[in-house]
């Protein structure tokens, strides 16, 4: 059975835009992979991030990721800092790396630009993440556009080591997700949980009033036409999306449903359908938090993952001299 890895940062809670574009696949996919699905906490703190908002983050993390149908028992749920090989591989994957490829990378330009003061771990974010993917001997990785480019830098250097020392890293392939969804309140850039404006993303534990506020305030277009158009009308073609994905109907029979409603009629249903769809997850999340079963399933899932992690790093290191034989 072929191996996915995937990795979502703890930095705060997911977004509508995370379960659509990637949690809801991963539902899927653990029925014909074997799937890692990893909380990265050592990603997070490439920025500043409160130790104990930090902590309590993982924890909602992992119960989100069982509350929307991923189960521990098929699929494996760690925390990326209670496995210590992927420090250790994110450190040969530095030597490996270089200099001028890591200063190229789109996320480290745009995010080190104008800073006088940027951090170390910044820019060495994408040998962590070659790290997280290789050490599983991963086949396919679930990416969206914006992070093809930090792929691309895994296989290149899972190239170079086998090429430098040994043959022993599988070449991760892409596995392009379904569409973005865009902020509500800048429909040209992506739905981010680190967004300035509370009203630009929808978090999975909104409750039912933030989620329709969110939603009916959601920026549109002056013409009341319900018409996908990304060009044009960026913004309705946004909730257009998020209606499509939510329940699994085609943009064309949505666009034909509410042919002359206008937008008041089509944002009053989306935000009742989005409150439908997340009510029963984030019951069930409350559940999984506030018991034992989500330290259970971390706990389980980083001795599974230590074991792989460990075996693969061994070989590394011997590969370079690391080991004594």
């Amino acid at each position: 059975m072929k191996k996915i890895f995937s990795g979502i940062q703890p930095s705060g809670i997911v977004t509508f835009g995370n379960y659509l574009g990637a949690m809801k696949h991963f539902v899927d996919f653990q029925s014909s992979y074997d799937c890692m699905f990893c909380i990265v906490d050592q990603h997070a703190i490439t920025v500043p991030q409160d130790p104990v908002s930090l902590r309590d983050q993982k924890r909602k993390l992992a119960a989100l990721y069982m509350a929307v149908g991923i189960d521990p028992n098929k699929s494996t749920i760690f925390i990326q800092s209670e496995v210590p090989a992927h420090a250790q591989m994110a450190w040969i994957m530095q030597c490996v790396s270089y200099i001028g490829e890591l200063e190229r990378m789109t996320q480290f330009k745009d995010k080190s630009e104008g800073k006088t003061g940027v951090s170390a771990g910044l820019l060495t974010y994408p040998p962590l993440m070659a790290a997280d993917i290789l050490l599983y001997g991963t086949d396919i990785v679930p990416v969206g556009d914006d992070q093809r480019q930090h792929l691309e830098l895994t296989r290149t250097l899972a190239e170079r080591f086998n090429r430098q020392y040994a043959d022993i890293f599988t070449l991760p392939e892409s596995k392009i997700l379904g569409r973005r969804i865009m902020s509500l309140q800048n429909p040209e850039k992506k739905m981010s949980k680190s967004d300035e404006n509370a009203k630009a993303f929808i978090s999975m534990l909104d409750d039912e009033k933030t989620i329709t506020k969110k939603i009916k305030s959601a920026v549109t277009d002056s013409d009341p036409n319900v018409r996908f158009d990304e060009e044009e009308k960026p913004g309705i073609s946004n909730l257009l999306t998020i209606y499509s994905l939510l329940n699994d109907q085609s943009i064309e029979a949505i666009e034909k449903e509410y042919d002359g409603k206008g937008y008041g009629a089509f944002k009053t249903d989306l935000a009742e359908l989005a409150v439908s769809v997340f009510r029963p997850i984030q019951k069930r999340f409350y559940e999984i938090y506030e018991s034992d079963e989500v330290d259970n399933a971390l706990d389980a899932g980083s001795d599974k993952a230590n074991e792989q992690a460990q075996h693969l790093l061994q070989k590394a290191e011997e590969a370079m001299g690391l080991q004594r034989s």
